[in-house]
């Protein structure tokens, strides 16, 4: 990293609040990566899942990762060109809006690109997510991927708003469903239905939006 402008001193308040401890102590954790890693990369998760969010912190073991609290980050980058830690750090602080983080790393850029381009995995969509696809559950014998229902899930199945009877041990669905349209932004019974019937619509990725190096910020 460039060498610092100048030394800073944050202050968060004049009187001691709950939770300012935490703030300082990521301000400091963030600038002392500016000063360890050559590189900081802004990213975007989307669809966060934990369990792939820790294989892809395993695979950049040595590297740091930064989510939330975006004023905070922003606040340790410096939002001004007279606040910036390093020149045109700025520009980085004021892209830290929405749903995005920071990597401190030495991994170049092209090869941290093609990792995270093919480090995706397919989910169930939960809850406010927006179906991709329309499905129809069709009248007659209930199946999932081509085995019959179980039975003993018909309850579940009633209660989430199909048509469904039992006979003869048989789980039927008495007429044509539509569990969701595509566009729909679906509800709890939705992504519970879908994730029964085996149907994922949902998509883990990182995307790097872009890097800071060497005193300049680039988007990608």
């Amino acid at each position: 990293m460039p060498k610092s402008k100048r030394s800073k001193s944050v202050v968060l308040t004049q009187t001691k609040k709950k939770g300012n401890d935490n703030k300082i102590n990521l301000i400091e954790e963030v600038r002392k990566c500016i000063d360890e890693y050559p590189i900081i990369y802004l990213i975007k998760v989307k669809n966060m899942r934990n369990q792939y969010l820790k294989e892809v912190r395993t695979d950049w073991k040595g590297s740091r990762f930064f989510f939330g609290k975006n004023r905070v980050m922003a606040k340790a980058l410096g939002t001004t060109e007279d606040e910036a830690i390093h020149e045109n750090l700025h520009i980085l602080a004021n892209k830290l809006t929405g749903d995005v983080g920071l990597l401190f790393s030495s991994t170049k850029p092209e090869e941290a690109k093609n990792y995270f381009e093919g480090k995706t995995e397919t989910d169930y969509a939960r809850t406010g997510q927006i179906a991709t696809e329309t499905v129809v559950l069709p009248s007659g014998p209930v199946l999932i991927a081509g085995d019959a229902f179980p039975h003993s899930m018909e309850p579940q199945l009633k209660s989430l708003g199909v048509t469904s009877s039992l006979k003869n041990g048989v789980v039927i669905n008495e007429c044509d469903y539509t569990i969701c349209k595509e566009g729909d932004v679906l509800t709890s019974s939705q992504a519970r239905l879908l994730k029964m019937f085996c149907i994922p619509m949902s998509e883990f990725r990182v995307d790097v939006l872009g890097y800071y190096s060497e005193g300049k910020y680039y988007d990608l």
